[in-house]
């Protein structure tokens, strides 16, 4: 008979600095008026209090609040979800110019009841905020809708400025920890949205800390790389209830870093690893870093013609 394993107790690094200023309590407002979801919210990212009251930044996260997927590391509510919002692109992009967001990133809830995967109303969303805050920078966060590549087209002919799709975890584990979705669908979704529009930054979040071994994390970064990922997250898994996967291990600072300075020496052109980073954590720097390296490839590009 085996005993189960006691839970792992968090360690020092991992304690987080709360900040309810007026932009925190302000932001918190302004999202119930406008009946608008986060998943800085519904899936209980630590670093809310940072980005909401310090840099006031957000992650929204349209079509409903209710998932059609039950994956076992999510806090994020799933069932049947209601009807579609039709207005919720228009409130998204009134909201994008209230906060005068220099970045904005959406997400959504897998919408697998949808036959587009829910691709029309991203799109709209992508549009909406283009046309009340053009300097606004864009980033979605889809599911992989399906697999269906007219869904992933509908959304890149809107031309957000990041395409992020998260691999989640490795491959052996993906089954185990992610509902529905596959490993290998997931780096299609990316290589074809790279396929789609060569020019937008495509993106991808791992977290670690549910088993893993460090050459299968190796592995994530180079399936990722081969499949023309530019930019790569990486973070701790924290269990947000004891329904949800328990943590085996919690990295270090230190191992971050050096996963950090694998992913760029595998050559993406930005890493951000930490222990509390998340997909969108710190996403305004993170397109900043895409441009720049996408000028300096131009900037080569076209000494090289001229020779």
């Amino acid at each position: 008979m085996t005993t189960k394993q006691p839970p792992l107790r968090k360690p020092s690094w991992l304690k987080i600095k709360l900040n309810t200023n007026e932009n925190y309590t302000g932001l918190k407002k302004m999202m119930r008026e406008n009946n608008l979801h986060t998943v800085c919210e519904e899936a209980r990212c630590p670093n809310i209090h940072e980005c909401w009251g310090t840099r006031r930044t957000a992650t929204f996260m349209i079509l409903g609040a209710v998932c059609t997927r039950a994956c076992r590391f999510c806090a994020v509510k799933t069932g049947l979800p209601n009807e579609l919002d039709l207005a919720e692109p228009e409130r998204v992009a009134d909201s994008v110019v209230m906060m005068n967001l220099k970045h904005a990133v959406v997400t959504a809830v897998a919408r697998d009841d949808l036959k587009d995967g829910g691709s029309a109303v991203f799109a709209e969303t992508v549009r909406a905020i283009r046309r009340k805050n053009p300097f606004t920078t864009i980033e979605v966060l889809p599911s992989d809708m399906g697999g269906v590549e007219e869904n992933l087209r509908a959304l890149m002919d809107a031309k957000p400025d990041i395409l992020n799709h998260n691999i989640e975890t490795v491959r052996r584990l993906t089954p185990r920890v992610r509902a529905r979705a596959k490993y290998d669908r997931s780096l299609e979704f990316l290589r074809r949205a790279k396929e789609m529009q060569p020019e937008i930054p495509t993106k991808s979040s791992l977290m670690v800390g549910l088993g893993e071994t460090h050459e299968e994390i190796i592995e994530v970064m180079d399936d990722l790389r081969a499949n023309h990922v530019d930019i790569m997250t990486i973070g701790q898994y924290l269990q947000p209830t004891k329904k949800h996967l328990a943590v085996q291990k919690y990295y270090s600072p230190m191992e971050f870093g050096e996963l950090r300075k694998i992913a760029m020496s595998k050559g993406f052109s930005h890493c951000e690893a930490g222990p509390l980073v998340r997909s969108s954590y710190h996403a305004d720097e993170q397109v900043n870093a895409a441009a720049k390296e996408k000028q300096r490839l131009g900037d080569e590009q076209l000494a090289l013609s001229s020779n």
